[in-house]
């Protein structure tokens, strides 16, 4: 019973690591990329505008950063203190991947971090953009190599097993394995989106406390056309996903859509109760043969049921289905709410010539889904992550077989620490991104300005635009 125990507090230790840590590299990835258009569209206009925007999403892009390394150093401890089993048959591919994304990234964005949030006019516009541009390319590259080793962990190839240790053949194929394009795909365009709504977000709650200055304007209306744009990619990626995961991993999709026994017709479910004990679904409500149609593109399509993946002793080899059910329909709830709120406002703004036009009505859902792009990214790990359940590697081993054998009272002793810091952290990040919001709004940032040829002008003072929210 301890080891099972261990095994569960283990599991929920590292979920509550990992799903602290990808909130801030969810907004990096793509912040980093929207800081560089801030700047060369200020490059290209010399609009202070623009690097009024750059001065303030710089920030939020620091903080993110720092609180993403700490929180990514705590994470990757827990490999040996709590997954020894892991690197241990594992290692051979795990370790080099991990070590490709800090040679090839981390150093590049440590390197020039500091040029792009201290050098505004202490270097020449060019290096400045051009430092900008690297640890941008930096975020990516990162995610490239985890995506790679998570991908592999769900369609793993390009190895060969000596002695129970994994041993790479063909690294070609590790790293371009089945689902890699997919999850990369979908978790790039997932902190577009977490980003896109962070931006219009902060931008409607500075707009409601009275701030009416032209670089509000511009980061609302920026982070609207691109959540605008990105939703639908999004929808197409993650459809193109589903259908790889159902080619490699049925049983994670047969859990998603709360289908037990293998059949054509198959409904697509809004509302169930998965019952595990009697292997059905209790109050189901769904769309009939609609699963059918997204899965196999015939309403005869025959979908995998779980019933089809559980051993000849009844031990099931498919994971627990309400989370993965639930987890899914959270992420494409938030999904549909993000495409309804970002068209309607774009259509505002281009009916209405801008965002002035746009009243409360607008502004609030805004402000409420600030970080919806963070419960989108969090019910979709939960999902593919559980949904590979019970293995760690796909077909290669279990969770059970790579936790730690460490007295499970110590896990739990750990788990409170971890969860205690993660919420205080937590509050503190949302709190200071709201007061840094506030403090802009007011006009009480004073910093220096560099213009296109690298020269500063001085920032500050009372915002003209800013009028006391009534």
């Amino acid at each position: 019973m301890e080891t099972l125990d261990t095994l569960i507090l283990s599991r929920i230790q590292f979920a509550a690591n990992i799903s602290f840590h990808i909130l801030f590299p969810t907004i990096t990835i793509a912040l980093g990329w929207v800081l560089l258009f801030f700047k060369l569209r200020f490059n290209a206009t010399g609009d202070d505008r623009w690097m009024a925007a750059y001065r303030f999403w710089v920030k939020v892009f620091a903080l993110s950063f720092g609180l993403g390394v700490v929180s990514g150093i705590t994470m990757s401890f827990q490999f040996g203190t709590n997954w020894p089993g892991f690197m241990e048959k594992v290692g051979n591919i795990a370790g080099p991947l991990l070590a490709y994304e800090i040679l090839t990234a981390f150093f590049l964005e440590a390197a020039f971090l500091g040029i792009m949030l201290f050098g505004f006019s202490r270097v020449p516009g060019w290096l400045h953009t051009t430092a900008t541009f690297l640890v941008a390319f930096g975020t990516t590259v990162s995610s490239f190599w985890i995506i790679v080793l998570n991908s592999w962990m769900h369609t793993p190839q390009g190895f060969e097993m000596i002695d129970g240790v994994a041993h790479a053949t063909d690294w070609w194929a590790i790293i371009f394995n089945p689902s890699l394009p997919y999850r990369l795909t979908h978790m790039l365009l997932a902190s577009g989106l977490t980003v896109a709504f962070l931006l219009a977000g902060v931008s409607a709650y500075r707009r409601l406390i009275g701030d009416r200055s032209p670089g509000v304007r511009l980061t609302l209306k920026t982070g609207i056309y691109l959540g605008a744009i990105l939703i639908p990619l999004q929808i197409l990626a993650g459809d193109m996903h589903g259908l790889n995961t159902l080619e490699h991993q049925p049983q994670k999709v047969a859990a998603m859509e709360g289908n037990w026994e293998t059949r054509g017709n198959v409904p697509l479910i809004l509302f169930a109760l998965p019952n595990e004990e009697t292997r059905s679904n209790d109050f189901e409500i769904g769309i009939p043969s609609m699963a059918s149609v997204i899965l196999k593109h015939h309403p005869e399509g025959v979908v995998p049921g779980l019933n089809d993946f559980v051993a000849e002793d009844g031990t099931p080899m498919h994971p627990p289905v309400a989370p993965v059910f639930w987890s899914f329909r959270v992420m494409i709830a938030t999904g549909m709410m993000m495409l309804l709120v970002s068209w309607v406002t774009a259509f505002r703004i281009r009916r209405r010539g801008g965002v002035d036009g746009l009243g409360k009505i607008i502004l609030i859902p805004l402000v409420a889904m600030t970080f919806s792009g963070w419960l989108a990214t969090l019910a979709g790990w939960y999902t593919t992550e559980i949904g590979r359940q019970p293995w760690l590697v796909h077909g290669v081993m279990t969770t059970y077989e790579a936790v730690a054998d460490v007295p499970a009272p110590y896990v739990a002793g750990t788990l409170t620490a971890y969860l205690v810091i993660y919420g205080v952290l937590l509050i503190a990040y949302i709190t200071t991104i709201f007061g840094l919001a506030t403090r802009a709004a007011r006009g009480e940032a004073v910093a220096d300005m560099p213009r296109a040829g690298g020269r500063a002008a001085v920032v500050g003072t009372p915002n003209p635009n800013a009028v006391p929210a009534e």
